[in-house]
């Protein structure tokens, strides 16, 4: 009886704690329009710094339009694909530098040249070379194969040295080592590097879109309402980034939780009741 009243109790606690961070949060949210709509009020002018109420009239009017979807498809389609060819490749460039010191001496240029080489200098190299079309990829590619090779490299020189002496002791093949040590202490940081280059392909994609111009993306369409002075519209397309990309966060986040294997490691462990 006892512990059931303290199940009981420690769930009430969590729920009230639930609803406090979805205040907060909303306040949070309430205080940035707040502040746009002050900003807005002080440039004097919708040419200027359109306020919040403006740019949301024109986005719900975008919503509807062709260009609109077709646009948002496009892309996302870069998006996915930049995580499709980094995350994987970056994942395997990591374990092989990890896990050897010779790999990682001959990666290291790599990623030095990366590194430093700016965003800008990137993408215009890759229009002369691939076009409109592949550089927002491309882009997308170099600058999250890295960060996925790094938290890699992070995530298997973090591995206890107790449980690497115990396995050393122990006759335990190779594949069994990697399975029940390796895995288990890499998939936190792939996770976490998953998450942090979704919003970071997203960043960089976009801005390869403004800066290329390719035929159908949102980068373009900000591009296009920039020059022809239309700022509530480039400040509605810049919305309509945000919200999609925290949805494919968030949607992110989802699948992670309901998968099985995922969903025994943090951040995506379920809370014990």
């Amino acid at each position: 009886m006892t512990s059931k009243k303290q199940s009981i109790r420690v769930r009430s606690t969590n729920r009230i704690t639930q609803d406090s961070s979805i205040g907060w949060f909303c306040l949070g949210i309430g205080v940035l329009f707040l502040c746009w709509e002050l900003g807005s009020r002080m440039g004097g002018s919708d040419l200027i710094f359109p306020g919040p109420l403006v740019v949301l009239k024109r986005f719900i009017l975008l919503i509807p339009q062709r260009n609109f979807l077709v646009s948002l498809g496009y892309s996302l389609g870069r998006v996915i694909l930049g995580i499709v060819i980094s995350v994987p490749l970056g994942v395997g460039v990591g374990i092989v530098a990890g896990m050897d010191k010779r790999g990682r001496a001959f990666f290291r240029p790599l990623f030095s040249i990366i590194a430093a080489t700016p965003i800008m200098s990137v993408i215009l190299i890759a229009f002369l070379i691939l076009g409109a079309e592949q550089t927002p990829v491309f882009t997308a590619f170099l600058m999250v194969f890295p960060i996925m090779a790094a938290t890699t490299m992070e995530g298997l020189g973090s591995v206890d040295p107790r449980l690497q002496e115990l396995f050393s002791i122990y006759p335990v093949s190779r594949g069994a080592e990697i399975r029940y040590l390796h895995i288990p202490t890499l998939i936190p940081f792939i996770l976490g590097g998953l998450r942090s280059s979704l919003s970071l392909c997203w960043k960089v994609v976009v801005a390869a879109e403004v800066l290329v111009q390719p035929f159908q993306a949102l980068g373009t369409r900000m591009q296009m309402a920039k020059a022809q002075l239309e700022t509530p519209e480039l400040f509605a397309w810049t919305l309509a980034t945000v919200i999609v990309a925290a949805l494919s966060q968030g949607l992110l986040t989802l699948i992670l939780r309901k998968v099985p294997y995922f969903s025994a490691y943090p951040p995506y462990a379920k809370k014990r009741p």
